[in-house]
């Protein structure tokens, strides 16, 4: 199997879409329907790669994200938000919050592969 990703996202369409067009190029995924069983899932399985929606339900993509980076046991963890919230101060809070990149929905599948293949260092 390929590296681990886990994708966190309330939209059940959204995750399907993901977790085929993911495991299709190779990954291994891991799903979560909400930012406290992102926390759950990330700690227990220990994915290479986080994809978070920032509106989710029991904790937003943003809470996630910080709580991971304030743990140094996660701090191998790539994180990317891929949300429809795509004003610049959200852009701008994501990435200071410590995600490595920032991706508005929608988006292109190519584009999407390209950016993980990038953060994951997989050619």
């Amino acid at each position: 199997m390929g590296k681990k990703i886990l994708v966190a996202d309330d939209e059940q369409n959204i995750v399907l879409s993901l977790e085929f067009l993911l495991k299709r190029e190779g990954f291994e995924v891991l799903v979560a329907h909400d930012g406290a069983e992102a926390i759950t899932r990330i700690r227990a399985e220990r994915p290479h790669l986080a994809i978070l929606d920032v509106m989710m339900p029991h904790r937003n993509g943003f809470e996630v994200c910080q709580e991971v980076r304030n743990d140094p046991e996660l701090a191998g963890l790539r994180i990317m938000m891929l949300t429809a919230k795509g004003r610049d101060t959200e852009v701008s809070k994501g990435l200071a919050l410590g995600a490595d990149a920032y991706m508005t929905k929608p988006f292109s599948t190519k584009d999407l592969i390209a950016r993980v293949r990038t953060l994951l260092e997989v050619d």
